[in-house]
């Protein structure tokens, strides 16, 4: 038995009859991070030592009788939550060497429910990118296809995840930063609610927008984190104060007598036919378990792209603006005057993509120009919102394609952002409406990259969610392949 090949549900189940241990099974995962890391480069810090000692006392409290849900299981972190053992770059030279001095209230939770912490994931700089290149640091690799991207911004998570280098990962999603890199790695991926889970401790991009959510290599791991992390937070002001249900009580259902809805507008224009081959027999199996198929509309996805793409941009202007090299972050110690000081210090601690984004969301906020882009945007993210209650109103989930394509080569979008920002067309409405969205592995391309298939439900629907990407997942047959690394 390869113990790093182990979901969550099977490892706790060896931890509790006792036949494995928690320092065995962290031992095992970090002989599979020692072989394929050089390959995959997914880790950006990693606690060999603190590793061992948090399962040396996940050992220790199972054997008195306590331990929480997740005792034991080794996990890993995108490198944007806060933790006080190591740092927090969020990919990014400005952040090179800062620990925070508090974790993520989603870190605590792991923590008090018992689960190792391996390390920090690569990722995109401070969430901005598809790809996963756009990191300071290196370049994360597709496990299926190394030269191949990860995607992102989580594309550390959902590699680590695939390549069997930790149990399951957290990742964050503010445009489809969670789903898009599950389906091009071919693991689970999930978005919660916005509010749902807390955001403090999460280094924010799109404050609006950000949502902390797991990725995991089945459904039953994907709803096991889920208990694990949802929760008010009175230390967030935007957590929402609501009873959280054992979300894997729902994994037997059926889908008898559930509507799920066919976005007509995607499964247009720009769909590899791999892609879409896959979503419509994802939608046949949705049928063949009992859901009834309707068709519906999302009248102003057209315009999700240029909407995300002035919202996310302006609230990351503000968020950033903190990082200037006074207060902490990279500062540029050669500036003998102020204004030098802030010019040296953010040129050289922000990559390109960020400083782009930086200032298109400066421009997008300015005196004269607010009312035209950042005020129009913010009244057409309404138009989407009621878009998608109308649709709910007609059905109880809605299935689609993640990305319009498999995972491409790394570079290919080098000279044209703009390509790479339409990529994350079909995830952007979710974060827009506020709505829970996921990825289910459900096929390969001739290629031998993972397809995923995306579904959606109202707000607070993560049940709903579950249990359908569960029975999917079943009728697929996908999960439990693995990538040809060594």
């Amino acid at each position: 038995m390869d113990l790093h090949s182990l979901t969550l549900h099977e490892a706790q189940q060896h931890l509790v009859t006792g036949d494995l241990t928690a320092v065995r099974l962290t031992e095992a995962v970090l002989e599979r991070i020692d072989t394929v890391e050089p390959t995959v480069r997914a880790f950006l810090s990693l606690d060999r030592e603190g590793a061992i000692a948090q399962a040396e006392a996940a050992d220790t409290a199972r054997a008195a009788g306590r331990g929480g849900p997740l005792c034991g299981l080794p996990l890993a972190l995108k490198d944007v939550l806060c933790t006080t053992d190591l740092p927090t770059t969020c990919g990014s030279r400005m952040l090179e060497h800062f620990v925070a001095p508090y974790d993520a209230t989603v870190v605590s939770r792991l923590r008090q429910a018992g689960a190792v912490l391996l390390g920090k994931l690569a990722m995109d700089e401070f969430a901005m990118g598809s790809t996963s290149e756009h990191c300071a640091f290196q370049v994360v690799q597709n496990p299926w296809k190394p030269g191949h991207v990860a995607g992102g911004s989580s594309g550390g998570s959902a590699a680590a995840v695939a390549a069997d280098e930790c149990l399951a990962a957290l990742g964050s999603d503010t445009g489809g930063s969670i789903r898009q890199p599950a389906s091009l790695c071919g693991t689970v991926g999930l978005k919660p609610t916005y509010g749902r889970v807390s955001r403090y401790g999460l280094v924010a991009f799109a404050s609006s927008l950000d949502q902390v959510g797991p990725l995991t290599k089945d459904v039953r791991d994907c709803a096991l984190m889920l208990n694990a992390i949802c929760g008010h937070d009175p230390l967030d002001s935007t957590s929402i104060d609501r009873p959280v249900p054992d979300f894997t009580a729902a994994l037997q259902d059926g889908l008898q007598g559930v509507r799920v809805g066919v976005p007509r507008e995607y499964f247009g224009q720009g769909l590899d036919p791999e892609v879409e081959q896959v979503a419509r027999a994802a939608i046949a199996m949705l049928r063949e378990a009992g859901a009834e198929i309707v068709e519906v509309t999302l009248p102003h996805t057209d315009y999700c792209v240029a909407v995300y793409y002035l919202i996310a941009p302006a609230e990351a202007s503000s968020n950033l603006a903190r990082f200037d090299g006074v207060r902490y972050g990279y500062r540029d110690r050669s500036a003998d005057a102020l204004i030098d000081l802030y010019n040296r210090s953010r040129s050289q601690g922000f990559g390109d993509e960020v400083k782009r984004r930086i200032l298109i969301g400066t421009y997008a906020l300015s005196a004269g120009y607010y009312d035209a882009y950042y005020k129009k945007a913010s009244q057409v993210r309404t138009l989407i919102k009621e878009d998608f209650a109308r649709a709910y109103a007609s059905c109880d989930l809605l299935v689609s394609p993640v990305v319009p394509t498999p995972a491409w080569a790394i570079g290919a979008g080098a000279d044209d952002p703009l390509s790479l920002y339409l990529s994350d067309i079909l995830t952007l409405s979710a974060n827009l409406a506020g709505t829970p969205g996921m990825s289910v592995p459900c096929g390969f391309s001739s290629q031998g990259l993972p397809i995923g298939v995306q579904l959606q439900a109202a707000h607070f629907q993560e049940e709903i969610l579950l249990r359908a990407a569960h029975n999917l997942e079943q009728r697929a047959g996908v999960v439990g392949r693995k990538p040809p690394l060594a």
